[in-house]
């Protein structure tokens, strides 16, 4: 019997990083997230850090460690609220239109900042300012709108057309705040409103709560620092930019300590550095089931008490890994953005503001209906973000589509809803509680759901400079028609062609509706530059040699996209290789092509010229906008209209390749 011989050298080491790769050891235990949060709580301090003093300038949003008593008064004296005169309530007694009172006016006047030098007699009065002192004397402030200058030979005086009483228009010492009482209490979080009552006491500076530092590291090979040129494989380092600002929002100091390469003596001496300068330490990636992940293994190695939980039963954010080294919390968040930062707001956040001494965070939710159908993973409670529009009998949440790896998923959506880990299902229809992100904002003016194209953003960057608000969801052609069937959006972008006809998106219209003309844009036939099989043919003779030659690969587009439909009218029943290679954009099928993961695909001219591909063209197609008619009057769906016939806007789009449809 023949014995295969055991690989050595490259051979091997490929072998052992395939093992490793397939291996599931890496979790310690999949525990729920509220036991994960249960251990976590457990075996930190989340009590505010120490005091610092800070100067006013560098205390908003910070937090009190203390309560502050005033220590002066405001006003540190009486003064005067309006412009007028100083007077004795009692020489005033009587007067009016009829019988107005003369008092003689003092030798002075007092402006803010003076001193009074003259004492109020009886019968006398003195000019004030708004704000000025309240001499000796006076015990009044008569409004310079009630009184009338006197000017003859004897000294100058004033007319008084109305009685004062005693305390008319005076602030007195301490009425705004007394000397010894306590002006703001520990735990006050200080705005601009609290700032200025510091600063009325003559206070420079405030003991506030420590912000916690937070040392922020990345680590991953294909991880490459914004600014430089991209690697083949590599991405740019969008975690460490996020968890710095989220750091920011949740009230503690991000440390950017870098990314770092799956290198394990470098990342261990950085990891340390940041447990020996930091209150806390966030790190990014190195949690999951890959070859090169070894962040966990470090961490078991930094101190007690350790990992305490390795593995977490949501999604995203299975491979959440929190430890505590000493009394210092370290978290290993999942690499993937969505993930990364689903898992700081869940576990970091909350620590975050408790040693900074701000008050939980109160969740802001909705109710919104659910129009289609998501499916789920049994065993982990899945979060799925959701953008929302106004529905005719209340919110409609759209889940967005993108998945955990999208640095654009959760910035563009506007919550997210939760499934239990015990439901496979949340079925079409139902009524689900949305938990927002950030602030709650106003509904978009405009809702557009169905085909993307680049020349859509050109029209809603021109309806933002005209003041209205547009929210495009790409869910293809198809699935544009169904969702304006539903009442789920104002507009649908179409590009179908009807197979009987032959003419575009005619054949989708229904009663209620109507077709609005968008543009033209070539479909075309995509390659690399310089590929023999297809340089100098048309584009019917480079379709043809693709389907004859089983080494070429295509990439292919989601179901339901009016690409979709064009390119299985063109291969008339085969499925080629790479068929099942289904991405939802022009992009991605571009993208496919230039970094060589497939041969040939379908899409628009300007995309592939953006790539640098080349472009035979296949077919022009019309790309229009199914519009409900009883929303036409509707001051947006108005002025989306104008967009369209704008002649900057038109010459807007026809710099990209497409030509507007006529007027």
């Amino acid at each position: 019997m023949a014995i295969n011989p055991k690989p050595t050298g490259r051979g091997a080491a490929i072998l052992d990083a395939v093992r490793r790769a397939a291996r599931q050891e890496q979790f310690l235990e999949v525990v729920a997230a509220e036991q994960a949060r249960r251990r976590f709580e457990a075996a930190i301090d989340r009590s505010p850090l120490d005091a610092q003093s800070l100067p006013l300038a560098a205390a908003l949003s910070r937090v009190l460690a203390a309560d502050v008593i005033a220590p002066v008064d405001a006003p540190p004296f009486d003064r005067s609220n309006v412009d007028g005169f100083a007077v004795r309530a009692a020489d005033t007694a009587g007067a009016s239109d009829g019988a107005p009172k003369r008092l003689t006016l003092n030798a002075e006047v007092i402006a803010c900042g003076v001193e009074p030098a003259i004492e109020v007699k009886p019968g006398t009065a003195t000019a004030i300012a708004t704000g000025g002192v309240i001499p000796r004397g006076a015990d009044a402030v008569v409004m310079i709108e009630h009184t009338e200058l006197i000017e003859d030979d004897a000294a100058p005086a004033v007319e008084l057309r109305r009685a004062a009483t005693s305390g008319q228009l005076v602030s007195y010492a301490g009425s705004d705040i007394a000397r010894g009482e306590t002006l703001l209490r520990r735990g006050t979080r200080l705005g601009s409103r609290e700032i200025g009552m510091l600063a009325a006491c003559g206070l420079p500076a405030v003991d506030a709560v420590r912000c916690p530092r937070v040392a922020v590291l990345s680590t991953g090979d294909e991880l490459v620092e914004p600014g430089r040129p991209l690697k083949p494989a590599g991405i740019y380092d969008s975690n460490g930019a996020i968890l710095a600002a989220a750091i920011v929002e949740a009230g503690g100091e991000p440390v950017p300590f870098g990314a770092f390469p799956d290198e394990e003596v470098a990342l261990e001496t950085a990891m340390r550095r940041a447990l020996d300068t930091c209150d806390l330490v966030v790190l990014s990636g190195g949690t999951s089931k890959g070859a090169g992940d070894l962040s966990h293994r470090i961490v078991s190695r930094l101190g007690k008490p350790g990992i305490l939980v390795h593995g977490v039963a949501l999604k995203p954010g299975k491979p959440l890994c929190l430890a505590v080294i000493g009394d210092k919390p370290l978290i290993v968040l999942p690499g993937f953005p969505t993930s990364a930062i689903f898992t700081f707001h869940a576990f970091v956040a909350p620590v975050i503001r408790a040693r900074a001494g701000l008050a939980p965070e109160a969740a802001k939710t909705t109710t919104a209906r659910v129009p289609v159908r998501i499916a789920s993973e049994l065993g982990r409670e899945e979060f799925v973000l959701v953008s929302l529009v106004a529905g005719e009998d209340g919110p409609i949440a759209f889940p967005t589509g993108k998945g955990s790896g999208a640095v654009t998923a959760f910035s563009q959506a506007d919550g997210f809803l939760a499934i239990d880990a015990l439901a496979a299902t949340l079925d079409a229809g139902s009524a689900a509680e949305v938990t927002l992100i950030g602030e709650t904002e106003r509904a978009p003016d405009l809702v557009i759901m169905g085909s993307h194209d680049v020349a859509l953003d050109v029209v809603v960057g021109a309806l933002a400079e005209r003041g209205f608000s547009a929210r495009t969801i790409a869910v293809g052609s198809l699935g544009g028609v169904a969702a304006l069937g539903r009442g789920e959006c104002d507009l649908a972008p179409v590009h179908l062609v009807d197979p009987a006809t032959g003419l575009y998106n005619r054949h989708l219209l229904t009663p209620g509706l109507a077709l609005v003309p968008g543009w033209r844009r070539m479909q075309g036939f995509v390659s690399r530059p310089g590929d023999a099989r297809f340089e100098g043919r048309s584009a019917d003779a480079a379709l043809k040699a693709a389907l004859t030659d089983p080494a070429v690969l295509m990439v292919n587009r989601n179901a339901g996209s009016g690409t979709r439909v064009l390119l299985d009218g063109l291969l008339r029943g085969a499925k080629p290789a790479g068929y099942a290679n289904q991405p939802r954009s022009h992009n991605a099928v571009a993208a496919a092509i230039a970094q060589n993961r497939a041969d040939w695909g379908i899409a628009i001219e300007p995309v592939a010229r953006m790539y640098g591909l080349s472009f035979l063209s296949i077919a022009p197609e019309e790309y229009d906008f199914l519009l409900h008619e009883a929303r036409r009057a509707r001051p947006a769906v108005q002025a989306f209209l104008d967009v369209l016939r704008d002649d900057t806007t038109r010459a807007r789009i026809r710099a990209l390749g497409m030509e507007p449809a006529a007027k």
